[in-house]
């Protein structure tokens, strides 16, 4: 692009000089997302060494992490295979009722979790729709709080790859089967690793989702001490008690977990379009 054409665009932008949407965009961020975060982290620095680490390793704190994270990933993995499956159906095939499916995909976005939680806890307690025929329990369990982190994170999933496959050529497809290869070395040698960067980003909003998930994991988890307590709860329960310092604590070590657990992925996402690149 010339300097003549670079400064028509700039005189022609919509959006005011770059200096002054930086400024914009930062304000915001500080306002949004930096300064609440220093805040916790400055509330946990009033706690000791001993106390922050009495704070954080409690038994009940510890079994609260188990369940929040291995929960998460569970729901999320899942959600990465069904998801990649329900975002494939909506984008290549055509069936009565289509916008209909594709419009209740988002409905855990638009719904209240609450009513997402007293929902689910009326389907899978013992006397609901679908849990009086199971020989197992369900509600007030380890496996309603995985349940319900399910449910609000396939969103995440199908929304980032029905994009990528919409712009996904069917000529892809169509090559490998004109060079003999099966349905399944076409899908694992051509269309799978042109939706691993998309898959993955799915998966990482999905489980950074269901981390912080309140509302529609309260009623169904039976929230039991040791066994179906979410960290998430075990922060409220702490601010109900007035200590902040201790639930900001559980806030920080949340973060930063969340943070590793984000970065490490987002060095796969890179690694995977790296691959990408060099095969294509």
């Amino acid at each position: 692009m010339s300097g003549a054409s670079r400064l028509l665009l700039k005189r022609h932008s919509v959006l005011p000089g770059f200096n002054l949407a930086l400024g914009f965009a930062l304000l915001y961020l500080s306002l949004i997302v930096l300064i609440p975060l220093s805040a916790a982290f400055f509330k946990t620095f009033t706690l000791t060494w001993g106390a922050f680490a009495e704070a954080v390793t409690a038994p009940r704190v510890l079994a609260s992490y188990r369940l929040t994270f291995f929960a998460s990933l569970a729901a999320a993995a899942l959600n990465a295979v069904f998801g990649l499956i329900t975002a494939w159906v909506l984008v290549r095939y055509e069936f009565p009722f289509k916008r209909l499916i594709d419009a209740l995909v988002d409905l855990p976005f638009a719904l209240p979790t609450a009513v997402a939680g007293i929902a689910l806890t009326a389907l899978w307690a013992q006397t609901g729709w679908l849990g009086q025929w199971l020989p197992f329990k369900v509600a007030f369990t380890p496996l309603g709080v995985w349940v319900a982190l399910v449910f609000i994170g396939l969103p995440f999933v199908v929304r980032t790859l029905q994009p990528v496959l919409e712009q996904l050529p069917h000529d892809l497809e169509e090559a490998a089967a004109t060079l003999g290869a099966t349905r399944a070395q076409a899908l694992a040698r051509v269309v799978f690793p042109q939706l691993l960067p998309a898959l993955m980003t799915g998966f990482a909003l999905a489980f950074a989702r269901a981390l912080g998930e309140y509302g529609s994991v309260i009623f169904i988890a039976g929230n039991m001490p040791m066994v179906s307590e979410i960290t998430p709860l075990l922060i409220i329960t702490k601010l109900e008690q007035y200590d902040y310092a201790g639930a900001t604590a559980l806030a920080v070590v949340m973060l930063v977990a969340s943070f590793a657990l984000l970065l490490l992925i987002n060095l796969l996402q890179a690694w995977a379009r790296r691959r990408q690149g060099a095969t294509t």
